[in-house]
């Protein structure tokens, strides 16, 4: 057998290697995928629970003063992902003090919509006696997005907001508006105030405990103390889970 005949049939066996090699890499991860498909008691809307979409994105997180002796977190997460959704995703905010002195973390879960970017609120996190420094949210697990194509969720129009109250009390409020004819109990609603420069100044919370069918209810926002400097622009946000 001649040289550029061994060399043929060389070149052949590493071309035949590398495409068995591509094929068993395709079907180990179809076998993997559909493994992970079954049992899930998934539903028409669901699909399949597997590695769907990209990692969430934390795009912020911040401290804030609330008063004398109370730290405020806000936060933001976004998920990019495009018809894909995933529910009750942990996370976990680390505190840390002067010095880079570690002073608790906060557990939490929050429901991630297609193509949305949601709004963290933790009230109190530190105590007068410890200054907060920094704090970092991350996600604690891989996340498990299903397939969300059909939003059957009832979100009320926010309008009217208008701030209010003294210097030393500041108050917002805002006009929560139901366009559906199902009642809404329960609203959770986030509020973020930014300066001039868009830094959030001041956030809080509050709950609706009803809007009624096509009717309206108004959210309230208070705080212990001042705001750091004068507010440029408000922005509150209904938090409604997903189903």
């Amino acid at each position: 057998m001649s040289w550029a005949t061994q060399r043929r049939l060389i070149i052949i066996s590493i071309l035949s290697s590398i495409a068995v090699a591509i094929v068993a890499v395709f079907f180990i991860t179809s076998l993997n995928h559909t493994s992970s498909c079954a049992g899930n008691g998934q539903n028409k809307e669901e699909g399949c629970r597997g590695p769907l979409g990209m990692a969430p994105t934390v795009l912020f997180t911040k401290a804030i003063p609330n008063g004398v002796g109370r730290t405020d977190v806000i936060a933001e997460v976004e998920n990019k992902n495009i018809a894909v959704a995933a529910k009750a995703v942990p996370y976990t905010i680390s505190i840390y003090g002067s010095n880079n002195i570690f002073l608790r973390k906060v557990h939490g879960t929050i429901d991630l919509p297609p193509s949305s970017t949601i709004a963290i609120f933790v009230p109190g996190v530190a105590s007068a006696t410890h200054i907060v420094s920094s704090v970092f949210l991350s996600i604690d697990t891989p996340v498990q997005w299903y397939r969300f194509t059909n939003d059957t969720r009832i979100i009320p129009v926010v309008s009217n907001t208008t701030r209010g109250g003294t210097t030393d009390n500041p108050i917002i409020h805002a006009t929560f508006t139901n366009k559906d004819t199902t009642p809404l109990t329960n609203v959770r609603a986030i509020v973020m105030v930014r300066d001039t420069s868009g830094n959030i100044i001041a956030a809080s919370k509050t709950i609706l405990p009803t809007i009624s069918g096509q009717g309206t209810a108004v959210a309230t926002f208070t705080w212990n103390g001042s705001f750091v400097s004068t507010p440029a622009t408000i922005e509150v946000v209904p938090i409604i889970p997903l189903p």
